[in-house]
């Protein structure tokens, strides 16, 4: 078996209103391979997204420890953490998240900018992230002229452009039709098996999560 990415060992996490203590994970164990394909599934409020931003380390668990590409994230400074997650992770949003002032080229090399990169060398990984999604031919085109599906493969293309070790996923299908459903599944699972990327895939949608080679369900705070 491939070497876990992810793992995550009893990990809980609450958020406090006033003296007021609203778990919403509870002692989560959890081991992803590398360049696997996993789906969470849940109703809504059942922490999802909140496991999903901890391994992204946006947050932070309350107990246990998280190790991702074998860092342990919560242990970071700020400034370090920034770097690793610059250099660790994709994120891919419902709503796309894209800068309508900004071409499908700009977008997608927003993440390239902080790194030492130069010109020429963000172009190269630019122009590869938008040919691998089919979009080598829109790139100066603004969101505004993009269809839904075209904006959420703009989206893919820049949580992918800087070579990501994971690609976090937050229901990428919830705003779109059908058929843009499984053309966006379907690079998905293309960036997984032909380029090895680890894909983890929140989503509500059981045709979306057919497409991910382990799905686990969330419910209320518990996985199974």
């Amino acid at each position: 078996m491939p070497e876990p990415i992810v793992q995550v060992e009893n990990v809980s996490k609450s958020y406090y209103r006033d003296s007021l203590e609203i778990p919403v994970l509870h002692d989560i164990s959890l081991e992803i391979p590398r360049a696997e394909f996993l789906a969470l599934m849940g109703p809504s409020g059942s922490g999802k997204t909140t496991l999903l931003n901890l391994l992204a380390g946006i947050d932070q668990p309350t107990s246990g420890h998280l190790l991702v590409a074998g860092k342990d994230i919560a242990s970071l400074s700020d400034g370090d953490l920034a770097k690793w997650r610059s250099e660790n992770i994709g994120m891919v949003f419902q709503f796309y998240n894209l800068m309508p002032v900004l071409t499908a080229y700009e977008n997608v090399e927003l993440p390239l900018l902080l790194t030492k990169l130069s010109r020429k060398e963000r172009r190269k990984h630019v122009e590869t992230a938008l040919s691998i999604v089919g979009l080598a031919d829109r790139m100066k085109h603004y969101p505004r002229q993009l269809s839904g599906g075209q904006e959420q493969r703009v989206a893919i293309a820049r949580a992918v452009v800087s070579d990501p070790t994971l690609v976090l996923a937050d229901e990428p299908t919830g705003d779109l039709d059908r058929k843009s459903t499984d053309e966006i599944m379907s690079m998905l699972s293309r960036l997984n098996s032909e380029f090895g990327k680890t894909i983890i895939m929140v989503t509500h949608d059981p045709r979306a999560a057919k497409a991910a080679h382990i799905v686990r369900h969330l419910d209320k705070g518990e996985l199974s």
